[in-house]
């Protein structure tokens, strides 16, 4: 099993960043399909019409968000750690991805920035800041 860990920089103050990661509302609109979130620490969700699913596994409003993904037909969770940091009006994630397959990881590495983070930043960068 491997690791990817990201780093992202959004034009935006941390609470705008966290509603937009952790509210269904918000995902469906930079996901553009079905979403099932919120943050509360327990909680089962599921993006992208369940292709990601897992389990709210400890929360800290605008902190850090851990949780415990699977992906395709994982026969084991990986797990996110998403880490906030607020400096002006900018925000940075970090992303720390564990227990990804070996045979995953390019994909999901590549996943993380097309189809994640860079829409997440556009959507809060063009619509909500």
């Amino acid at each position: 099993m491997k690791v990817i860990e990201q780093n992202y920089t959004i034009h935006a103050p941390i609470d705008v960043v966290w509603e937009a990661l952790t509210d269904k509302t918000h995902i469906e609109k930079w996901t553009g399909s079905p979403a099932i979130m919120d943050d509360q620490e327990g909680t089962e969700f599921s993006l992208w019409d369940g292709d990601i699913h897992g389990k709210n596994l400890e929360v800290l409003e605008q902190d850090e968000l851990i949780q415990e993904w699977f992906s395709g037909d994982w026969a084991e969770p990986s797990k996110v750690t998403f880490t906030f940091r607020a400096k002006d009006d900018k925000t940075t994630i970090h992303i720390f991805h564990e227990n990804v397959p070996e045979e995953d990881v390019e994909n999901i590495s590549l996943e993380w920035k097309d189809s994640f983070m860079e829409p997440l930043k556009a959507y809060i960068e063009s619509e909500l800041v």
